[in-house]
């Protein structure tokens, strides 16, 4: 019950619209066949942005391709959702009860720097 409850006015304190931004990012690289790959894990972080209690999101790449994609990924579309984060965070700091909430959005916005070759876990 405190997951579903969380993941409840987390929805009302901006995971929805980073979510809707990951699945934006997502489907506009799967428009490439060369992007397709990148497209995937940004649908799997847009389902973690919808339930990220009960989600884990771990590792960062240390692969080539993944470092490049990561890079590209930061300078092309990473700096607006990592900002999105921080200013959803920063404004659930204001009060006590965002508190929570908001230290979830500053953790995620490392995420969206580089979001390539970590590993998404959806628990039950």
């Amino acid at each position: 019950m405190g997951k579903l409850l969380g993941n409840i006015i987390w929805w009302l304190f901006g995971g929805i619209a980073t979510a809707l931004e990951y699945f934006s990012a997502g489907l506009v690289l799967c428009v490439t066949i060369i992007g397709i790959p990148l497209g995937l894990q940004l649908f799997k972080l847009g389902l973690v942005m919808l339930f990220p209690f009960g989600s884990k999101v771990s590792g960062a790449s240390t692969n080539p391709i993944g470092v490049i994609g990561n890079v590209l990924w930061a300078l092309l579309a990473g700096i607006w959702i990592a900002l999105t984060h921080i200013l959803i965070g920063v404004i659930l700091f204001i009060t006590i009860i965002g508190i929570p909430w908001g230290q979830k959005h500053f953790k995620f916005a490392k995420v969206a720097f580089a979001p390539f070759g970590r590993e998404v876990e959806i628990l039950a």
